[in-house]
């Protein structure tokens, strides 16, 4: 399996394309910048899907489903919202195809031009809020909790399977209030489940913080994130919640009336999380055997692997796996038992190594015999020998272990690669040489973060919440600052 396979000092862009198309998680399609997603990835955003569905049901919400198309008059109702994904938009403008008259296929149907446009969502603020119109009148009818699995489409030129592609799936939820303080509190509170769904699922610490001014979703009052950092010192934003204020509510006349009476403008957030997470799960913890994944998110958590000679050391070892698998899983432990017998144990070893399987059990003929089995963890590359009668405690301790040693792992790896810089040369030494998250000042214009950027290619990536005041001085200007950005290059 690992044969030619890319290691991460060697070329770490080829190595994580490696291991995307060879522990079949996706492949490149004939759609331009878009990707197949595949069986075994899929099945890894569908156990983020359903951990992320049960938190978001959990803090009151409802899922729902709105259009895929939005008509091109919605984007230019609010004027910041429009210039920031105009750039990105893919745009129906026909809605028939005809014969090519020289018989070469099908063209255009020029009569059967739309009235209207059609964008093809890159986000669904336009056309959530003007059907939240004809939802809202009365303060009774607030709030609104709804989240919408759904796919959008942002056209991007440099495209990287799941990081960045022009179509990708994620969700996305809308809410209404009656108050702004309400609305506040539904976007730290998304926040905070973010962090928790990256930290407890995915094994990933993450920084929370707000976005400046340039790095804020177009139409928001407020961005605030979660950032994670990878293994090649890049940061890579995982979720984001944004604080929306009045600016759709205005843009699209939702009002209703108060307690007291009186029309007032209605307050809203929106945030979301998208398949980019399975892209941060691979190059968060993955190594140079391959995938690596937490057992909370693994679609098999334990495979077991039969090895034997004969007709009857086949039948022994078949009926004892058997058994095994019916144990783990009345334990509710997701199990697969390999009964192939088109490929040999060292390669089935080598495949499930490969798409990092947390834990493999491999029995023999012998292991029967001793009531044992012989049993490797995925993340340390590690093997222990343990009596059958003890698995049903064990492999559920192991995959405890696992998860818990994966996400320390990447919390050693973050703590070692966060570094303080205080001056302009400081800055640019640790960027080039170390990379990682920089803490450093800035003077909170637009003007200075954006020379940054321009000279350097790193960005603002949060500014921490919390308490963090630390007069001093930008490492660009020397002008005053307040207190310490996170900046790095990033995904």
């Amino acid at each position: 399996m690992a044969k030619d396979f890319s290691t991460r000092a060697e070329n770490y862009s080829k190595w994580y394309n490696d291991i995307v198309q060879r522990a079949e998680l996706a492949e490149n399609s004939a759609v331009r910048g878009c990707m197949v997603i595949k069986p075994y990835g899929y099945a890894i955003w569908e156990k983020m899907q359903a951990a992320l569905d049960k938190m978001f049901k959990d803090t009151g919400h409802s899922n729902a489903y709105f259009p895929l198309f939005i008509p091109k008059s919605f984007f230019s109702r609010e004027a910041s919202h429009v210039e920031g994904f105009a750039k990105e938009c893919a745009i129906v403008t026909h809605y028939r195809l005809k014969n090519d008259p020289d018989g070469k296929g099908v063209v255009v149907d020029e009569d059967a031009k739309l009235e209207e446009e059609l964008i093809i969502r890159p986000t669904s603020e336009t056309i959530i809020w003007d059907t939240y119109r004809n939802w809202i009148q009365s303060y009774r009818d607030l709030p609104i909790l709804v989240n919408q699995w759904a796919n959008v489409v942002r056209w991007e030129m440099r495209t990287r399977m799941f990081l960045r592609t022009a179509e990708f799936l994620w969700q996305e939820g809308h809410t209404a209030h009656a108050t702004e303080q309400e609305a506040l509190e539904e976007t730290y509170q998304m926040l905070d489940v973010y962090a928790d769904f990256a930290e407890n699922f995915m094994a990933i610490p993450v920084l929370k913080g707000i976005k400046s001014e340039n790095e804020r979703f177009a139409g928001a009052i407020e961005t605030f994130c979660i950032e994670a950092l990878m293994q090649d010192g890049k940061a890579l934003q995982a979720g984001t919640s944004h604080f929306l204020g009045q600016n759709f509510a205005k843009a699209f006349d939702v009002k209703f009336a108060s307690k007291e009476g009186k029309l007032e403008y209605v307050w809203a957030t929106s945030w979301g999380v998208s398949t980019r997470l399975v892209g941060a799960l691979i190059m968060a913890h993955s190594d140079d055997n391959g995938l690596v994944l937490p057992p909370k998110l693994a679609p098999i958590q334990t495979v077991i692997i039969p090895i034997y000679k004969t007709e009857d050391q086949r039948k022994v070892v078949f009926e004892k796996a058997s058994e095994i698998k019916n144990l783990l899983e009345k334990i509710g432990i997701r199990v697969k038992f390999d009964d192939r017998d088109t490929y040999k144990p060292g390669w089935k070893f080598n495949e499930y190594e490969f798409k990092g399987v947390p834990v493999r059990i491999a029995i023999g003929p012998r292991d029967v015999e001793n009531g044992t089995v012989e049993i490797a963890r995925r993340d340390l590359l590690k093997k222990e020998i343990v009596a059958t009668d003890q698995l049903v405690q064990r492999i559920p301790e192991l995959l405890d272990d696992i998860q818990h040693t994966l996400f320390q792992r990447a919390l050693t790896f973050r703590e070692e690669n966060t570094r303080k810089a205080d001056n302009w040369e400081e800055f640019l030494q640790i960027l080039d040489e170390k990379g990682g998250f920089i803490l450093a000042h800035w003077d909170g214009t637009a003007e200075t973060e954006q020379k940054i950027k321009e000279e350097t290619k790193a960005t603002i990536r949060c500014i921490p919440l919390g308490d963090n005041k630390e007069p001093g001085k930008c490492v660009y200007t020397g002008n005053p600052s307040a207190s310490r950005v996170v900046f790095a290059r990033a995904y």
